[in-house]
């Protein structure tokens, strides 16, 4: 098994987790941040939300994955990415 699901309270946009994980006796930090798309802050018609998402999401930080991509609301989309580089304690 790979992932667990932890329920977290809901998150404001632009906001930062960290969750520390204990795995056979070695503590992991696992670090989360989740960002807003807004879709008019780029003036995007609907036909190229798509295509907006996509390079958004290429150009990123390399040292972040996406993760997730939430339901759209209020003409943005939210975005939680976790960091590649985990720190080992």
């Amino acid at each position: 098994m790979r992932e667990v699901v932890i329920l977290i309270p809901d998150l404001e946009p632009e906001q930062n987790v960290e969750i520390e994980v204990s795995i056979n006796g070695k503590k992991r930090t696992m670090h989360y941040k989740v960002e807003l798309l807004s879709w008019e802050k780029h003036e995007v018609p609907p036909k190229d939300k798509v295509t907006v998402l996509k390079h958004y999401i290429e150009e990123k930080e390399k040292a972040w994955d996406l993760i997730e991509i939430g339901a759209p609301d209020n003409g943005s989309i939210p975005l939680m990415f976790r960091k590649k580089q985990d720190t080992v304690n």
